[in-house]
């Protein structure tokens, strides 16, 4: 009875665990279905919008301490030169990625579709691992802002001063627990954090501004300091242009907004082809978001510059990464601060969830079509579970240092961004849209100079990319390599001359030969008959169809197999497949044709010449290799009752 309570509490468990596969991975490429069906109903895009604005918006909490230290008194002009490059660069480039990759795979699926084989699986994880330092970052990073800000309240510093660690994976715990509650719950929370946040900005912004036109001479000393400073305006738009790549993480959120695509709501008569009302909402997305934010950024920057005392954005001043907060205490009172602060660290922790659904969006898709994680890896709760744990080691390795995560997070950011713009330059060129092509190409060389920039001053953040980067290209070769000798056949269709071949020997024993094409000559087929006749002792009379496997993409993992039957000759029958490898292929046949028929199918094969360790890894890079062991392993694997099994023979 124990036993038994104890299998239900475990597969209740895993019921549970495994609900819902991520509809990300419904749709792997090659297994589109025939019918259009209609799109995952969805939210609201403006409640979406708050998912992404977790991240995004929440970047005001240090984003004006961070211009003011960079640049100073140009802050409001770097700043603007920051908005001009948000609204006409990379708003056009992500409302294109939107249109052209509506499934929420953003612009890695663009730049997949132009490479092939193995080096286009090299480069999609090479970029998968600067969307994971992304998105891991952002939830490190901002549970640690958090955190930071709620151990330097002068109310609680002598209780938590040295408790920074604890509480941030505290935080990564409490949102990887929301997402494990469900996903409707993280954009509920999301859309009263980004309410909250953004209403308590805005009384910010407005009782600064009329403190700057109260006292109006504010505005001419910050004018006259400017002129001193730099002379004249095209010295200070220059010093601007070379110092606003520091400023590149106002462009975060970008990214996670069409991550998350498939989740806003779509038309009735949208279809998973043609998303267009799911591609309508993710523009307003995008377009309402970024307006918001430059309103936001050019208000803020201005009234900290001219409001706040420059020695106090400094290390260790009061405004030292919390600009806003500052001015809330400042002039609207320690009631409004407090509630202020709440405000912020509340939405810097939650600025994970944005990237959490990200990740969920991404790495499904990718990583288990590649055979390069397991198939639990398309459910959301264990995903959730791994990207949690990664943040805590993620969080320990930087000791929840805000500053030290800050390089890997805006390069992280930036490369996404570029492999964006080229992405949608190289669509544009594609439908010859001259106009687009020039303007995209442009906002390239736009953001590859800031991230070059950005590298050349903080090169910790490549360093870290590449670990990531490392991290996921040795787990994904691992788990292909442990996966390697799975039954990797979607479905198996026959054409009507294959089904007329497998209808007529079924009748006596089936005998198929596993032939490599050659110059399929008359002699290539007779020859290939007598030799295995010799080495199996075949009686003559039985008679043999031929299967054929042309290997088109090895580094492909899961794909459909369909199976044509051709006459050669006019006496040869001959089935050709076409998969990424030879023995998942031949097994499926096998399988099919053993279920179609109720009959054990044979099949004859030779023995493959060489090193076995050289044809193992002919196998799992490009398809071929040891082919008759290899069938039989698959078939062991596929099915475990040997009495069912099909029959390998090898001579």
């Amino acid at each position: 009875m124990a036993a038994t309570d104890h299998d239900a509490r475990t597969s209740r468990l895993r019921g549970w665990m495994l609900e819902g596969l991520s509809d990300m991975a419904k749709h792997q490429q090659g297994q589109r279905a025939v019918e259009p069906e209609p799109v995952h109903k969805g939210q609201r895009w403006w409640r979406v919008m708050c998912l992404t604005g977790v991240d995004y918006f929440s970047t005001l909490g240090y984003q004006p301490g961070i211009a003011a230290l960079a640049a100073g008194l140009l802050s409001p002009v770097a700043t603007v030169v920051l908005v001009i490059v948000t609204l006409a660069g990379a708003l056009p480039v992500y409302r294109r990625v939107a249109e052209e990759s509506p499934h929420g795979e953003g612009s890695i699926a663009m730049l997949e579709r132009l490479l092939s084989f193995w080096k286009g699986k090299l480069f999609v994880l090479t970029l998968l691992g600067f969307a994971a330092t992304d998105f891991l970052i952002t939830i490190t990073l901002s549970a640690a802002d958090a955190s930071t800000h709620l151990v330097e309240n002068p109310h609680l510093t002598a209780t938590l001063h040295d408790k920074q660690m604890l509480i941030t994976l505290i935080l990564v715990a409490l949102l990887g627990a929301v997402f494990l509650k469900g996903f409707l719950e993280a954009i509920g929370v999301a859309v009263v954090l980004v309410a909250v946040y953004l209403g308590l900005n805005t009384v910010v912004v407005i009782t600064g501004l009329w403190h700057v036109m109260s006292a109006g001479h504010v505005v001419t000393d910050w004018s006259n300091a400017l002129t001193a400073e730099h002379g004249n305006i095209f010295a200070m738009i220059g010093v601007s242009l070379l110092v606003f790549p520091k400023l590149a993480l106002g462009l975060s959120g970008f990214e996670t907004g069409v991550a998350v695509m498939p989740h806003v709501e779509g038309d009735a008569t949208d279809t998973e082809e043609k998303p267009t009302g799911r591609i309508r909402g993710t523009k307003k997305l995008l377009t309402t978001a970024a307006v918001i934010m430059s309103v936001f950024l050019i208000a803020t920057s201005f009234i900290t510059t001219v409001l706040i005392p420059e020695k106090e954005f400094e290390s260790g001043g009061q405004a030292n990464g919390r600009a806003l907060a500052y001015l809330a205490h400042e002039y609207l009172g320690n009631a409004f601060g407090t509630v202020y602060d709440v405000s912020t660290i509340a939405i810097l922790w939650f600025a994970g969830a944005s990237a959490m659904a990200g990740l969920l969006n991404l790495m499904p898709r990718y990583l288990p079509r590649y055979g390069m994680a397991p198939h639990w890896a398309r459910a959301v709760r264990p995903m959730v579970i791994v990207f949690t744990l990664v943040a805590f080691l993620v969080t320990w390795i930087f000791n929840a240092d805000v500053d030290a995560q800050g390089g890997a997070y805006a390069t992280g950011v930036l490369v996404l961004m570029s492999s964006a713009a080229i992405a949608v330059t190289i669509a544009a060129r594609k439908a010859r849209q001259r106009n687009w092509t020039i303007g995209f190409g442009v906002v390239s060389a736009v953001l590859l100079y800031v991230t070059v920039v950005n590298v050349i001053e903080r090169p910790d953040g490549v360093k870290i990319g590449a670990c990531f980067i490392a991290g996921i290209m040795l787990v994904s070769f691992l788990s292909r390599l442990a996966r390697a000798f799975e039954l990797r056949v979607t479905s198996v269709t026959l054409d009507d001359m294959a089904q007329r071949f497998v209808r007529d020997i079924a009748s006596r024993r089936i005998r198929f030969i596993a032939n490599e094409p050659d110059n399929r000559d008359k002699a290539e087929y007779r020859d290939k008959i007598e030799q295995i006749r010799h080495d199996n002792d075949v009686p003559s009379p039985e008679d043999f169809v031929f299967v054929e496997v042309t290997v088109l993409d090895p580094s492909e993992f899961e794909s459909g197999l369909t199976v044509r039957g051709e006459v050669l000759h006019n006496r040869y029958r001959v089935l050709t497949l076409e998969s990424s490898s030879v023995p998942n292929a031949l097994a499926a046949l096998l399988l099919d044709v053993r279920d179609t028929t109720g009959c054990t199918p044979h099949i004859y094969f030779e023995w493959t010449e060489g090193n076995p360790f050289t044809n193992f890894l002919r196998f799992f890079l490009f398809g071929q290799g040891e082919v008759a062991p290899v069938t039989r392993e698959v078939l062991r694997e596929a099915e475990p009752d040997r009495a069912r099994r099909p029959r390998i023979h090898v001579g």
